[in-house]
């Protein structure tokens, strides 16, 4: 079992064991030592997010790994997504990102990536975790790695993210509105669809090393969902903090999520017989209306455990080239190797140009069962099957619920929380079911 790993890398409150500098520098050491073992010279690129801290984390990285004699490529604030394409680009044996995603300032981690662009596989975690437990020692003064900056890095990724859209189409028609959300896309998403065509207000792109995440971004979307409204925008487009996640907003002011983001590219794939193997990978988080949805097309769900790298499995698993969480982490796999928030957003808009509908339109295409999740914080660890009173009440409120509707409760892997997930087609009754099972855990 891993100590360290959760299922999107390690993450936690800056300060704290094990998000410390100490900890970072044998990090460096652990995994430099890992890939020193099967590479010759090994090295990898290190890019990190928009938070204050990632000044003292890429600088322990680095230094455990040029003591584990690994060459070190610095790409400085860049997206997660674009670490993965930069890491095949450069030739690395692996590559870092410091990030804590979709948290604020106060939380950072690391997430990896294989020389394939892919996420660690477990294994490689498993061998990372043992090394860890062994005592550092740099290698001899001849061996020790080099760093350099990487200073084209910028120009590649936006020339990826626009080499994805379809050369004979353009955004020229499209008024957007792009929420950076103070973080990594802050000084690239307006390159790649100004670059298109679009007309673009880009907000929340002034990060200052404390605002990232902060009441912006995917995870907040209240003041894009204003914005949109009041310059009568054709759609807003929001990202989290390291790019991994999109959500949009059509020209209602209305979300849209991940879950429908995905059903809108997945049915014009289909139309165009570009959707392989005719399946889509959700998880159990994935809407029951979105779900019935694909059914109703013939397109194969396939339901994988929540976390991006669980919908990748399934994914490499099924032969498919599509999926996506609800909270806006979406793969497509034939553009990029993981979760892209601008390659996302591309993908849409292109839909949007071929079809010549307005994303409320394809919005109103899928119809979700209302949805509510409580997050339920905890001191401690609860062991969810051995919790008599939630399981009791869980098994009333599914036996209410029937057929229409169902409930999901799982721990975070990131944060100290329960998510308790109910959804079926009464609100007021799927309200009550889920406030009744988070009491339970109050």
């Amino acid at each position: 079992m891993n100590n360290y790993f959760g299922t999107d890398g390690i993450r936690g409150e800056v300060g704290v064991e094990p998000i410390t500098a100490d900890f970072f520098l044998k990090l460096g050491w652990a995994v430099g030592s890992v890939l020193a073992q099967k590479n010759n010279k090994p090295s990898v690129v290190i890019g990190k997010d928009t938070r204050v801290s990632g000044y003292l984390f890429e600088s322990a990285l680095e230094a455990g790994f040029l003591s584990a004699g690994v060459d070190v490529g610095l790409l400085g604030p860049m997206p997660t997504p674009a670490v993965a394409y930069l890491t095949k680009i450069y030739g690395a044996t692996a590559g870092v990102v410091i990030s804590a995603s979709h948290n604020h300032f106060q939380d950072n981690g690391v997430k990896f990536f294989s020389d394939k662009g892919f996420k660690l596989s477990n294994q490689d975690q498993k061998n990372i975790e043992k090394q860890l437990q062994q005592l550092m020692v740099s290698v001899s003064s001849e061996k020790i790695g080099k760093a350099t900056r990487h200073e084209q890095s910028l120009e590649h990724y936006i020339n990826f993210c626009k080499h994805s859209f379809d050369k004979n189409l353009d955004l020229s028609s499209l008024n957007i509105i792009v929420d950076c959300a103070n973080g990594a896309t802050y000084h690239i998403a307006k390159d790649v669809f100004f670059g298109l065509g679009a007309n673009i207000t880009v907000i929340n792109n002034q990060p200052n090393g404390f605002n990232i995440n902060l009441d912006c971004g995917a995870t907040n979307t209240q003041n894009l969902q204003r914005v949109v409204v009041q310059k009568k925008a054709d759609l807003g487009i929001a990202f989290d903090g390291d790019g991994d996640r999109l959500i949009m907003v059509d020209s209602q002011g209305e979300l849209v999520d991940g879950d429908e983001l995905v059903f809108i590219i997945a049915k014009a794939w289909q139309s165009q017989n570009r959707l392989k193997n005719n399946t889509v990978v959700g998880t159990k988080m994935t809407n029951l209306g979105v779900q019935h949805s694909y059914k109703n097309l013939n397109i194969n769900f396939i339901e994988a455990d929540v976390g991006d790298r669980f919908v990748m499995e399934q994914m490499q698993k099924n032969n498919a080239i599509l999926g996506g969480e609800s909270s806006g982490h979406i793969i497509c796999l034939e553009q990029a190797t993981s979760g892209d928030g601008i390659i996302a957003a591309l993908q849409v808009l292109e839909v949007l140009a071929k079809s010549g509908k307005t994303l409320n339109v394809l919005k109103s295409e899928v119809q979700k069962y209302p949805q509510v999740l409580i997050n339920v914080k905890t001191k401690e660890k609860i062991d969810l099957p051995q919790h008599q009173a939630l399981q009791q009440a869980q098994l009333e409120v599914e036996k209410t619920l029937g057929e229409t509707g169902r409930v999901l409760i799982r721990a975070s892997g990131t944060e100290p929380l329960i998510r308790v997930m109910v959804e079926g087609r009464d609100l007021d009754l799927v309200q009550q079911s889920a406030e009744t099972l988070a009491a339970t855990l109050g």
